[in-house]
C-alpha cells in the first residue's frame, strides 16, 4: 500500500545532524498545525484548516478534505486547496470517490505513492484538471467512525516521505476530535435555530389565513434548510394523489399545483414510513417528482417529513439540495420532523378554533331565527289581527283603506323575516332561495337600505335546473340596473310559483329606465321568449316595474 521516500529531499541522504534538526522543525510544524485546527469551533472553517495544515505541513501542491456521504460508500463533500475557483468551475463537479480515493474510502488505510498515474486503482482526471503525481492519503476518524479522507498531491520535494505520513496520520488523529467538536456545536445550533423558528412558525400559523399556511410553512423551511428547494404537498379529492399547495426555491412556479401519484414519489414514501432523508441516486425513470431536484440524469439529495396529527394527515414537507450538494444529515432529518410536528398540531388547534367558531356562529343564528319566529312574527301577526278587528269597527272608508294599508305592509314585514329567517337556517348552497339571497348581498352591498327579498310557492322544489339558472341570472340583471342606474330609495325582488308559471318582478320607485339600459333587457327578454314566456317593463318617474314570466311546465326543459 505505500511506497517509502528516500528523505526529506528526494535522492538525498541528511546528515545526523540536519536529521535532527529537521525532524524538530517538522514536529514544531505539526504542533503548529494541531493549534490551527482545534483553535476553530465553526465545522466549514474547521474542514478547511485541516487541510491548508496539512497541506504546509508536508509541503504539497494540492490537498483536500473529502466527508464521506451517509451510504459510506462515496463523498458528499470535497474540501480543497491549491485549485483556483476559476479553474475549479472548468473542472465541473467534484470528485465523487472513485478510483483512488474510492480505494481509500472502501480500505481506510494510509496510501502514499510516488506516481499516481502508475497505480493500476488510478481513474484518471478529467478535462482541465491540474497535473498531480506523488500522492498521500489517510483517513480521519471520528469516534472509532471513519469521517472523511485527507488528500495529499505533488510533494514539492519530489515525492511523500515515511516521516510525512507519519505527520498526516498524527494529523488526521487530531483533526478527528477537533472536527466531532465543531460537528457538535453546528448540531447543537441547527437544533436552537430550528427550535426557536418551530416556535415562532407554530404562533404563526395560529394567526394566518388558511388560504397562506402552506406558503408561510415552505418559506420558513428554505430559510432555516439553506436548500435549493422546499415544498408542501396536501392530499386530494381524489385518493392517493398529492397536489403541490405550495413551493419555494428552485422552479417553484413550474411546479406549483401539479400533482403526483403517492406511492410514486418522496412526499408519498414519506406518508408510509414518516421522516426520510435519501441521498443523491441516479434519476428514476417514471413521472417527475416535484420533491426532489434533478440534473444530468441524477437527483439531488432530500428529506421528507409528514405534516401530521392522530386524527388527521394535512400533508408532507420535502426539502432537496441539487445533485452535487452536502447530503442531509441525520439531525435535519429530525428537526424537520419536529417542525413538521408542531406545525400539524397548530393547523389542528387552527382548524377546530374555526370550527368552534362556526357552531357559535351556527347556534347564534338559530337563536335568532327561533326568536324571530318565535317572538317577532307572532307579535306582528297578533298586530294585524288586532287592526283587522279594528277595521270593522271603522265607519269612514278612508280609515278602513288605511288599516288595511298597514295590515299589508305588516303581511310583507312577516314574509321578509321568514326570509331572513331561512337565511339564517343552516345553509344549502345549491338552492335556490339562497342563490337568490347571496346575488342580493352581492349587488346592493354599497346600498344605504338592502332591497326586499320576497318569496311565494314551492320555490326550492318546483325551481331546478337550468330554469334556476335562468332565474338567478335574470334576477341578477334586474336588480342591478336598479341598484346602478335608477337611484331609487327603495327595490324589491319576488320570486314566486303559482300554478303552471314562475314570475321574478324587480320593482323600484326610481328615475325611470333610460335607452342605455335597454340591451339587457333585450337579452331577458329573449332569453323568456325560449322558455315560452315574456318580459313586461312599466317604466316611469315614479320607478320601475321589470315582471319575468315563464311556463313551470318547462321548467324541466333546456331550450339553449
Amino acid at each position: 500500500m505505500t511506497t517509502e521516500g528516500r528523505g526529506p529531499i528526494a535522492g538525498t541522504a541528511p546528515s545526523g545532524s540536519d536529521s535532527a534538526s529537521s525532524s524538530q522543525d517538522r514536529l514544531r510544524g505539526l504542533l503548529h498545525a494541531v493549534e490551527t485546527v482545534v483553535g476553530e469551533i465553526e465545522l466549514p472553517v474547521v474542514l478547511r484548516r485541516v487541510v491548508e495544515a496539512a497541506v504546509e505541513l508536508v509541503d504539497a501542491e494540492f490537498g483536500a478534505l473529502g466527508v464521506l456521504a451517509a451510504d459510506r460508500a462515496s463523498l458528499d463533500q470535497f474540501i480543497h486547496v491549491g485549485i483556483t475557483p476559476e479553474n475549479a468551475t472548468e473542472i465541473g463537479r467534484l470528485p465523487r470517490g472513485r478510483g483512488i480515493l474510492g480505494a481509500l474510502i472502501s480500505d481506510p488505510r494510509v496510501i502514499r505513492l510516488s506516481h499516481l498515474q502508475a497505480d493500476p486503482r488510478a481513474a484518471g482526471f478529467p478535462a482541465h484538471h491540474p497535473r498531480m503525481d506523488s500522492f498521500l492519503g489517510a483517513p480521519i476518524s471520528v469516534r472509532g467512525q471513519v469521517f472523511g479522507n485527507l488528500y495529499l498531491t505533488n510533494a514539492r520535494r519530489g515525492s511523500f516521505s515515511a516521516e510525512d505520513e507519519e505527520l498526516v496520520r498524527g494529523l488526521a488523529s487530531t483533526a478527528g476530535f477537533a472536527i466531532q467538536n465543531a460537528r457538535l456545536f453546528d448540531e447543537a445550533r441547527t437544533r436552537a435555530a430550528w427550535t426557536a423558528a418551530t416556535a415562532e412558525l407554530s404562533a404563526a400559523i395560529l394567526s394566518t389565513p388558511p388560504d397562506e399556511v402552506f406558503d408561510l410553512i415552505a418559506g420558513r423551511v428554505l430559510d432555516l434548510s439553506a436548500s435549493c428547494r422546499v415544498t408542501v404537498l396536501v392530499p386530494t379529492d381524489v385518493p392517493d394523489v398529492l397536489r403541490v399547495a405550495a413551493a419555494r426555491g428552485t422552479g417553484e412556479l413550474d411546479i406549483l399545483g401539479m400533482t403526483v401519484i403517492a406511492g410514486s414519489g418522496l412526499a408519498g414514501a414519506a406518508l408510509d414510513r414518516g421522516g426520510i432523508r435519501v441521498p443523491s441516486a441516479a434519476r428514476p425513470t417514471g413521472p417527475a417528482d416535484p420533491a426532489v431536484l434533478t440534473a444530468d440524469d441524477e437527483t439531488g439529495p432530500a428529506v421528507a417529513a409528514p405534516l401530521r396529527t392522530r386524527r388527521r394527515t394535512w400533508g408532507v414537507v420535502t426539502v432537496a439540495r441539487a445533485p452535487g450538494e452536502r447530503e442531509f444529515t441525520e439531525v435535519e432529518r429530525e428537526v424537520l420532523g419536529v417542525l413538521a410536528s408542531q406545525a400539524a398540531i397548530a393547523l389542528e388547534l387552527t382548524h377546530a378554533r374555526r370550527e368552534q367558531q362556526k357552531a357559535m356562529l351556527t347556534e347564534e343564528r338559530a337563536r335568532i331565527a327561533r326568536d324571530l319566529h318565535d317572538h317577532v312574527i307572532q307579535q306582528i301577526f297578533g298586530a294585524g289581527l288586532t287592526l283587522q278587528s279594528m277595521a270593522a269597527t271603522l265607519a269612514e272608508t278612508h280609515d278602513r283603506t288605511r288599516v288595511d294599508e298597514v295590515i299589508g305592509q305588516l303581511d310583507d314585514a312577516i314574509t321578509q323575516i321568514r326570509t331572513v329567517i331561512f337565511a339564517l337556517s343552516a345553509r344549502d348552497g345549491t338552492s335556490l332561495r339562497h342563490r337568490l339571497i347571496d346575488v342580493v348581498a352581492e349587488v346592493s352591498g354599497a346600498l344605504p337600505r338592502p332591497p326586499a327579498l320576497r318569496f311565494s310557492g314551492p320555490v326550492d322544489t318546483a325551481l331546478t335546473g337550468s330554469l334556476a339558472d335562468d332565474i338567478v341570472g335574470v334576477a341578477r340583471e334586474l336588480l342591478t340596473n336598479s341598484v346602478r342606474h335608477a337611484d331609487a330609495d327603495s327595490i324589491s325582488l319576488d320570486v314566486g310559483v303559482d300554478g303552471s308559471r314562475v314570475t321574478v318582478v324587480v320593482a323600484d320607485d326610481g328615475a325611470g329606465i333610460r335607452d342605455t339600459r335597454r340591451s339587457g333587457l333585450a337579452n331577458l327578454a329573449a332569453r323568456a321568449e325560449g322558455r315560452g314566456g315574456s318580459l313586461t317593463v312599466d317604466t316611469g318617474a315614479s320607478g320601475t316595474r321589470a315582471e319575468w314570466r315563464v311556463p313551470l311546465g318547462d321548467s324541466r326543459k333546456d331550450p339553449r
